[in-house]
């Protein structure tokens, strides 16, 4: 994909008016071919990102690296390139630009060299101290040489003073603050890292073994799908606040934090993770039929058809419609194929560009009373064009059911959401967005509803047990980059250029 082309197709994407996925790690450690199963890993995951994507070996003797904006399918697809990428070892990256902007030089995994050797390191998450560090690391006299918040991991490890790279990591991960899962390469292990609240997911699997060895490598991700595709057994959720190295004597655990309550992103389960995941235990098609169901439960008016905003809003759909005794009905049409805008993007065809990825069943909708049912509404503007849609396809009446609650807060923790000023519901009630986005009826899941929906009936259901600030404005990781004030460890490092 050239760079036009991937711009092009970003532009068309992020018209989609939902929270931007935050990005998708992948790493494999022995395995004789660690860059194609890298590369099929990152497929996998591309749904958590698709702005930029690379790779980063390392062979025994030196590392090698390609990154690309786009796609995986654009970058990898050349075999020149694949041979360019030997080793037994990889990592992987997919972004979506929560810090810095969509260039070359942000693309993750970053790579330095150090007195130590090579590391490369991909990040899934926001760091929330990230500008207060930089300043301090700046005046210490550090170069940056891209604008994305990961790059502070590079320069703290640079200037510690402890002899092993794990303990260079440790001390760089004790001074910045946020959400974080963390996948690094050296010469001798493959490390991952969650941070001690867990807010971002990081799983540890196993490659099958050949010629009679027990396994063939491990594996690290950010979703169980990335295992599926290669073939990989899942072994266990790297837990908060943990470090893995794995090298080729096995896997060694590393618990450097003070235990804190877990705080899973809760929107994992509502939009983020792919369907067919599991994540913290929870198959996600389940979890997100269970939302719908309960939703059901909570405000159903009379109905003919359920039908669901494809395709975040299908598992939900489903759910709510079993629940409620309705049909379930493909009413509004998905195009997969909507890329580069084929003609002139006058005002004219911007209006219309939800037609460009939406369509309207118009045989199924026609005269009937529809409940539509969407993961999330934001800014607001795509949901009323889709609503405008089924009426115009002749639907006497259109309720609206949202399978999370009111988005009210932005995220500083690795989604992209708009400012708080920009977020619908952080501006209006539910009737002033219902007469907004021209519903006769719009209804959210209560905080409540949710929680009970994703825990299920075998799991304690108490709040908090995520991170659900989007939602309750209740952050659990310091916001220091938006109060602007530095901390004791910022403090010191300021110090130290005095």
């Amino acid at each position: 994909m050239t760079i036009e082309r991937s711009g092009e197709f970003i532009r068309a994407w992020r018209d989609d008016d939902h929270p931007r996925e935050e990005c998708g790690v992948f790493g494999v450690w022995g395995a004789a071919d660690a860059a194609a199963l890298t590369a099929l890993g990152l497929h996998a995951l591309q749904h958590r990102g698709q702005e930029s994507t690379g790779i980063v070996t390392y062979d025994g003797g030196r590392f090698h690296s390609h990154r690309a904006l786009g796609l995986v399918g654009d970058a990898f697809s050349d075999a020149r390139v694949m041979a360019g990428l030997p080793g037994t070892a990889a990592i992987g990256h997919n972004r979506y630009a929560t810090t810095g902007g969509t260039v070359l030089r942000n693309v993750q995994p970053l790579y330095a060299d150090f007195e130590f050797g090579g590391l490369a390191v991909g990040h899934n998450g926001n760091l929330t101290n990230a500008h207060a560090l930089r300043r301090a690391l700046v005046r210490r006299g550090c170069l940056f040489q891209s604008t994305t918040d990961s790059e502070v991991f590079i320069h703290l490890i640079a200037i510690s003073l402890y002899g092993t790279v794990v303990d260079r990591l440790i001390d760089a991960l004790k001074q910045v603050q946020g959400a974080y899962s963390l996948v690094a390469l050296t010469t001798e292990a493959l490390i991952g890292v969650r941070d001690p609240f867990g807010v971002r997911p990081l799983i540890l699997g196993r490659l099958p073994g050949k010629d009679g060895a027990r396994h063939g490598g491990h594996v690290l991700a950010s979703e169980t799908c990335a295992l599926d595709i290669v073939g990989a057994a899942f072994v266990r959720d790297i837990e908060p606040g943990e470090i893995v190295v794995i090298d080729d004597t096995g896997v060694r655990s590393i618990k450097p934090w003070a235990k804190q309550p877990s705080r899973f992103c809760i929107f994992e389960h509502i939009y983020f993770a792919r369907p067919d995941s599991i994540v913290e235990g929870t198959p996600v098609y389940e979890a997100r039929k269970r939302i719908g169901a309960e939703l059901a439960r909570e405000s159903h008016p009379p109905a003919d058809i359920v039908v669901p905003v494809p395709d975040s809003g299908v598992p939900a759909a489903i759910g709510y419609a079993a629940e409620a005794g309705l049909p379930f009905e493909l009413g509004i049409i998905r195009n997969h194929y909507v890329g580069r805008t084929f003609i002139e993007p006058t005002d004219q065809i911007r209006h219309l560009g939800v037609k460009l990825k939406h369509s309207a069943n118009r045989a199924l909708l026609a005269g009937r009373r529809v409940v539509l049912v969407d993961d999330s509404i934001v800014r607001g503007t795509t949901s009323r064009k889709i609503v405008e849609m089924v009426r115009a396809a002749g639907a006497t009446e259109v309720h609206m059911r949202i399978s999370s609650p009111p988005t009210t807060h932005s995220c500083f923790y690795g989604i992209d959401t708009p400012e708080r000023d920009q977020l619908l519901a952080a501006r209006n009630d539910v009737g002033a967005m219902a007469r907004i986005i021209g519903v006769d009826s719009l209804a959210f899941i209560s905080i409540d509803g949710l929680y009970r929906a994703v825990a299920g009936a075998a799991r304690d259901a108490r709040r908090p047990q995520f991170c659900d600030a989007c939602f309750t404005g209740d952050y659990p990781i310091p916001l220091t980059d938006q109060s602007d004030q530095p901390n004791d460890r910022q403090l010191s490092l300021l110090a130290e250029t005095r």
